[in-house]
């Protein structure tokens, strides 16, 4: 062999284990929608959203790509990815929220999606996702296994996560206790016919074959050109409902009414930079998974605080009101009125169920325009140790916004900040350019004030900002809402939504 198959070898060999593991640090929403499979409408069971807040009910690539902001790292994606939520059904028959890993104090948790570089064994070309590309894994009314190598089948599975005592992977939801969170995995179809979706969203793609396994191999005739393989991981913190266990097997219960997890699935709709992906596809040969070790990415990627501020509000309005869906806390139902099934037979929709309607994007602020000529400026970020608004404070078990506005007005200020609930910050400019509400950017102002529980006081690190303003300037900043409202801003006026609070004492914009 010479020099130069030699080296040509080894950098296909090492291209065949190369990945980049992309962790996506907070959740864009948490409703019943789903662009794919019901666009338009309100979809059948509750969705867990990561990525670019371009996110909608009816959405195309251009929408995606006009996002400002991602709950995942990478600038350069823009992708949406969404899961089912996990319930706990408990003996009263009533439903709780399971929160996924890094929930605590109003931030959200996310979700891991692994990009692969797996190549044909004749290492021909492997392509970026194009743009306009969408696809779904998996089957919401799967309940058996049914030994396949593809979603349903060995394409999804879970791992009980027991850093001291070790766990297998296996097909369904194991039925023991998992001190440090169950993990639910699902790999995506990999080859591709090249249309960019099909009538099922499934057709147009298909798992490798002739290697007995879901993530390597050839393509089939019938979809010959491979694409760059992704898989996600989920990880919910089930050790919280250790105590809650009745009966002989575990309590938990996916957001379609799946008690197996052979009905876990996943969808994703393409928002990459095609360009950008492709040269990380090409280049990106390291196996250490990191992004940081794809220079492809160098010094374009989204902080923590960016990818907890990005955040889109809720729309489902819950049949015959117009209050947001509920969709954390304790619930009577099922959202989509979906029937607890465990097989083996394969589940059906549900029917005659009240039907949600898609409203108005709930708002997080209270409006003062015309009482008190002050303006909501947005959600903008603050640290302990370098303080936004340096002007005066005070902290109140009963802060309302009004008590926060009309404090910093009596001390000749013209700028609020409401932070953790019960405390306001006031000064006439902020700190730095840094620490200003982003533009589109919803951020995560979700926590109730301590004085008003249908208002809202900032969270962590979060600052619900008012500012002083006259005539045409009062005007309420509404952010997080890309090609979903029909307008941006909101003038003396204020909707008010009313979201469930989460058991657990974590409040969420997203429910």
């Amino acid at each position: 062999m010479s020099v130069k198959t030699l080296g040509l070898a080894t950098l296909l060999a090492g291209a065949a284990n190369a990945f980049w593991r992309m962790p996506c640090g907070g959740r864009l929403l948490l409703e019943r929608a789903d662009p794919i499979v019901n666009p338009g409408a309100v979809a059948g069971h509750v969705h867990t959203i990561s990525g670019g807040n371009g996110f909608g009910f009816a959405m195309d690539f251009n929408q995606a790509r006009a996002s400002t902001c991602s709950s995942c790292p990478i600038q350069a994606d823009l992708s949406n990815y969404w899961t089912p939520k996990l319930y706990c059904h408990a003996q009263n028959g009533s439903f709780i929220d399971v929160p996924q890993a890094g929930e605590y104090n109003g931030r959200t948790g996310g979700m891991t999606v692994y990009y692969q570089q797996r190549y044909r064994s004749d290492n021909k070309s492997l392509e970026a996702f194009p743009a306009g590309f969408r696809m779904l894994a998996g089957d919401p009314f799967q309940r058996n296994y049914t030994g396949l190598q593809a979603a349903p089948g060995n394409a999804v599975s879970f791992v009980c996560l027991d850093y001291k005592n070790g766990s297998p992977q296996v097909n369904a939801i194991p039925n023991k206790n998992c001190p440090d969170g169950l993990r639910a995995q699902i790999y995506f179809p990999s080859c591709w016919n090249g249309e960019l979706d099909s009538s099922d969203h499934r057709s147009h793609v298909a798992y490798p074959i002739g290697s007995n396994t879901y993530d390597n191999g050839d393509c089939p005739a019938t979809h010959p050109r491979r694409l760059v393989s992704i898989f996600y991981e989920v990880i919910y913190s089930i050790d919280s409902f250790k105590d809650d266990w009745y009966g002989s097997d575990h309590p938990f219960v996916f957001a379609q009414g799946d008690r197996t997890g052979y009905g876990f699935h996943g969808d994703f709709v393409n928002g990459w930079d095609v360009p950008t992906l492709q040269k990380a596809v090409d280049t990106c040969t390291n196996d250490s998974g990191n992004i940081e070790d794809c220079h492809v990415f160098d010094n374009k990627l989204f902080t923590s605080d960016d990818q907890q501020s990005c955040r889109i509000p809720p729309s489902v309005n819950a049949a015959g009101t117009s209050s947001v869906e509920q969709t954390t806390g304790v619930l009577e139902a099922l959202p989509g009125c979906n029937t607890v099934t465990s097989g083996p037979e394969r589940a059906v929709p549900a029917t005659n169920c009240p039907k949600a309607t898609i409203g108005q994007p709930a708002t997080f602020y209270t409006d003062v325009t015309a009482s008190l000529d002050w303006y909501y400026a947005g959600c903008a970020t603050d640290n302990y140790y370098t303080r936004t608004f340096t002007g005066a404070s005070q902290s109140s078990d009963t802060m309302t916004v009004a008590t926060c506005v009309k404090f910093c007005k009596s001390k000749g200020y013209s700028l609020a900040g409401l932070e953790w609930s019960r405390e306001c910050y006031c000064d006439n400019k902020y700190r730095s350019d840094d620490h200003k509400p982003k533009a589109g950017v919803m951020g995560s102002c979700d926590m109730k004030c301590s004085g008003d529980s249908e208002e809202y006081c900032g969270a962590g690190g979060a600052l619900s900002v008012y500012a002083a303003c006259t005539g045409s300037t009062c005007q309420n900043v509404k952010s997080g809402v890309v090609g979903n409202s029909t307008s941006t801003a909101e003038s003396k006026m204020k909707t008010k939504r009313h979201l469930g609070v989460h058991r657990h004492g974590l409040l969420h914009s997203d429910a």
